[in-house]
């Protein structure tokens, strides 16, 4: 899964006594997830299982992130530096990619305000997650199998308070009711087999477009 940006052969494995570090990305927040080192082997395994695979250098062997605790790293795509001695393996984590279970293995995890555009991509994924397992009491999975016109309805009223908020001044209510209203559009999205990034990507088709 290189996407045929990555020629294996040209990589410099000899600078890094066999080994090239593998910067881990989240491919729907960007957000860095951690930091693992990969010889050739373990980068064929990469490829080969579609789950990242790194070298262990304390174990001298070959290990799959999640392979104890099930919080695996399935690869989005892999390219190399201009240098050919570091990759980028963008990923769709299965979990928290740390140790200490949480999102990233930098810092504890949380998204400064600046990076809250990111939990976006997290929302969409405890949506699935609630839609998938259903449980006992879950407004999101109740809402989503009311079905599609429900769903819309929602999004309308919701539509509706953030009207009224913005026309009363007050910030604090509009910042609650928009957070309101991008879960259930969210939620109607995913009914509709879309997603935000469907919708981001034709935002920027749009700016494109323009002269």
């Amino acid at each position: 899964m290189n996407d045929g940006l990555l020629d294996i052969d040209a990589l410099d494995f000899g600078k890094g006594d066999g080994l090239l570090p593998g910067i881990v990305q989240d491919a729907r927040t960007e957000a860095v997830l951690m930091l693992g080192y990969l010889n050739r082997d373990a980068l064929q395994a990469t490829l080969d299982r579609k789950r990242v695979v790194f070298y262990s250098r304390s174990k001298q062997r070959l290990w799959e992130k999640g392979e104890t605790s099930g919080n695996t790293l399935n690869l989005v795509s892999v390219t190399a530096d201009c240098d050919n001695d570091t990759l980028l393996i963008r990923v769709n984590p299965a979990g928290p990619a740390c140790h200490r279970n949480t999102p990233t293995c930098f810092g504890d995890g949380t998204l400064p305000a600046s990076e809250g555009f990111a939990f976006l991509a997290r929302l969409e994924e405890v949506i699935e997650a609630r839609i998938a397992g259903n449980p006992e009491g879950s407004y999101t999975a109740r809402l989503y199998s009311s079905g599609i016109k429900r769903m819309a309805q929602k999004v309308g009223e919701e539509g509706v308070e953030v009207a009224l908020a913005a026309q009363a001044g007050d910030a604090s209510e509009l910042v609650s009711e928009s957070a309101d209203l991008l879960f259930h559009l969210t939620l109607l999205l995913r009914a509709s087999g879309l997603s935000l990034g469907t919708v981001a990507a034709e935002l920027a088709a749009r700016h494109r477009a323009k002269p």
